[in-house]
């Protein structure tokens, strides 16, 4: 009797020794799959936190170029009324205007540069270069010359095309996240 309660005591160390080994085991990997999936969790709300303040920046550069667009149609209808008293406080209000825009655009753009990616960046800071020959040809505006307006009127095409180049970027940015 004592060398059966002996391996029967035996078995049941073992099968303790074993159990406890296998808990020990479960544990270190439940543990780790919890940690990966919470590391894997945090990863992915980055990720859209990222994506989501990226195509807040790209709208809201989006929505200054056009607000700057129509700005600038404003200011081209101005340049072609004749000259006046009243044409040019009107442009110099404009001119007001437009460096505010400017402004709000510049700002805009360097939101852009900061969350990337550096090709967005690249075709924000084009478009924002685009406004450029707008002022200039607005500063530059002597009673009676139509010089300005000519110049100004051909500053369009380079501008929407840097708009279009930054959708571009943008939408490729966005996909790509």
């Amino acid at each position: 009797m004592g060398d059966s309660t002996w391996w029967t005591l035996a078995i049941a160390a073992v099968t303790g020794g074993t159990a406890v080994l296998s808990s020990w085991v479960t544990s270190r990997g439940s543990a780790r799959a919890a940690r990966l999936q919470a590391e894997i969790g945090a990863r992915s709300q980055r990720a859209e936190r990222l994506r989501e303040s990226r195509r807040t920046a790209y709208l809201d550069l989006i929505e200054q170029a056009h607000r700057m667009g129509e700005l600038f149609w404003e200011i081209s209808a101005t340049l072609r009324t004749p000259d006046s008293a009243s044409r040019s406080a009107a442009l110099d209000e404009l001119r007001d205007r437009e460096v505010a825009e400017y402004a709000r655009i510049r700002r805009c753009a360097r939101v852009v540069e900061l969350e990337g990616p550096s090709s967005a960046a690249a075709a924000a800071l084009a478009l924002q270069k685009a406004t450029g020959p707008f002022y200039e040809a607005l500063a530059g505006d002597p009673p009676g010359d139509s010089g300005p307006r000519e110049s100004f009127d051909a500053a369009y095409r380079p501008f929407w095309a840097r708009l279009e180049d930054f959708v571009d970027a943008a939408r490729a940015a966005h996909q790509t996240d």
